[in-house]
């Protein structure tokens, strides 16, 4: 009988709000894959199952058919923190086969837990919120050295790391040729680290660079001509980027995102448009959003101190020189929008006007900035999501129209808070 493993969110998981509004932790792209496709790639023959929030099961079950989502199988089970980087290590570091219950931790923090009866039934009982270190108490500790992420920034920065593991990974198991989409004539190839997948066309006079690191273009991605992209890069699938866009090392994009203009050290998950001028760096942006002609981002500050990010009604310093802008699914800005060094704006916010908006923009936000920004109202931000979702041929489903009920709910004290009308 294949062993249990059950992928788990803790009480870190608001610290990457407004990212983890419409998904969990552990769906959150670093390099070309989501942190749980990490985990579960380092347990192969593992039976799966999901543990988030409880507002999220419903979106998660419908996501996911098939897998059991707060619910855990058997009578032994790996509980893995959806915050792990896992890489082909963590499964000799917390082998799965563990016949004695145990905790492992790091700074404190809950790593992984292999948990039987009657530890196990204790545990169920809390799997309708995050799990905490106490919902393990009693099991013996064991301190591991395992890469862990606390906030946006901290994707952000490991990002160039995992394009260049996650492309070994995906090396390994290629079939035939490096290139099968198409390469029209008068394409530059500079190094050999390139992966192109079917149904991909690369026109002429674009520059793929992997000096720096592999680039790897996923199915029926277009790159337009006089595009360059430099290494260590990711296009997924279905992807465009535009004529003329200059895509620096360690970013990630897609899939079925539209890219243009400078990008650099960014993250961008799917259904997300970039499509024309302007820059954008050390960044992460939802899905479904859309960045007007020429928005712009800072990510370095004028004194090159460090960059202070706001975490809901906390200011934390992340210790770093470049930090760019987190947006939230479904949010826009308008043309010639821009945004200061360390901007968080929330998910369904409409940005407009001139000048910097706030660094931090509550979600569900409509105004100009350097104005007072009052409610977008949820019944006009679902609207939109739907009309903007049909342009993909995707519907929005009852259950998708239930969560932004439900996080528009989550966050009106955080409006309330900084004086916008409800």
């Amino acid at each position: 009988m294949a062993p249990n493993i059950c992928i788990f969110e803790d009480d870190r998981c608001t610290q990457f709000l407004p990212l983890t509004y419409f998904r969990p932790v552990y769906n959150l792209r670093c390099g070309i894959t989501s942190l749980k496709e990490k985990i579960v790639r380092s347990y192969p023959k593992a039976n799966v199952s999901l543990h988030c929030r409880s507002y999220l099961e419903d979106y998660m079950r419908l996501r996911n058919p098939g897998v059991h989502v707060n619910e855990v199988q058997g009578d032994r089970c790996l509980f893995v923190n959806g915050r792990v980087l896992a890489d082909s290590s963590l499964s000799k570091i917390i082998p799965i086969n563990q016949k004695s219950d145990a905790l492992f931790v790091h700074d404190g923090q809950v790593v992984a837990a292999s948990v039987s009866m009657p530890h196990l039934n204790k545990v169920r009982a809390k799997l309708s919120s995050h799990l905490t270190i106490a919902d393990f108490e009693g099991l013996p500790k064991i301190e591991v050295e395992v890469k862990m992420v606390s906030y946006p920034w901290n994707i952000v920065q490991e990002n160039g790391t995992w394009l260049k593991k996650d492309y070994e990974v995906i090396l390994s198991s290629w079939k035939g040729k490096k290139i099968k989409g198409k390469l029209h004539k008068g394409v530059h190839l500079v190094g050999k680290d390139v992966l192109i997948e079917e149904g991909a066309s690369v026109k002429p006079g674009v520059v793929i660079d992997t000096e720096g690191g592999p680039v790897i273009i996923g199915k029926n991605a277009k790159v337009f001509p006089q595009a360059t992209i430099i290494g260590p890069a990711y296009i997924g699938d279905g992807s465009w980027v535009k004529v003329g866009a200059q895509i620096y090392e360690n970013t990630t994009i897609g899939p079925v995102c539209k890219v243009g203009g400078e990008i650099e050290e960014s993250i961008i998950h799917g259904y997300s448009n970039k499509q024309h001028a302007g820059f954008l760096g050390h960044s992460y942006i939802g899905s479904w959003v859309n960045l007007g002609a020429d928005t712009n981002n800072s990510d370095l500050k004028n004194n090159y101190g460090t960059v202070k990010v706001y975490i809901g009604a906390e200011q934390i310093d992340t210790g770093l020189q470049f930090v760019g802008l987190t947006m939230g699914d479904h949010s826009k800005s308008a043309i010639n929008s821009m945004f200061n060094t360390g901007t968080v704006v929330g998910v369904c916010s409409n940005i407009f006007g001139f000048g910097f908006p706030p660094k931090y923009v509550p979600s569900f936000s409509w105004g100009a900035a350097g104005e007072t920004f009052t409610t977008f109202s949820m019944e006009k931000a679902i609207g939109v999501a739907r009309r903007v979702m049909a342009r993909r041929k995707i519907d929005l489903t009852a259950v998708e129209e239930k969560l932004f009920r439900n996080i528009f709910e989550q966050t009106s004290e955080d409006r309330k808070r900084r004086g916008m009308p409800l």
